[in-house]
């Protein structure tokens, strides 16, 4: 196995992780589960519904960040760092 194909191995199961996370909370969470989610209330709303307006997309901000720091210490195991 050359370097190239581990290090894209190690990308895509990140991204596969990622993707995974944030499936889960805007669809599963904000979805599927949002009638049982918001029996839960957090601030006046029902966490569903706080899910689906605004959790997906904090979490979609938050895997961003991650991606960008798990990358930059990839690109730097691998060599393939630009800087």
């Amino acid at each position: 196995m050359n370097n190239n194909s581990g290090y894209w191995k190690e990308n895509l199961r990140l991204v596969s992780i990622l993707l995974a996370i944030w499936f889960t909370v805007s669809f599963l969470f904000g979805i599927i589960l949002v009638e049982p989610l918001n029996t839960i209330r957090i601030g006046g709303v029902g966490l569903g519904f706080w899910f689906a307006q605004q959790g997906s997309i904090y979490t979609f901000l938050v895997l961003i960040f991650v991606y960008t720091k798990k990358m930059n210490t990839l690109d730097r195991k691998y060599n393939v760092h630009e800087d």
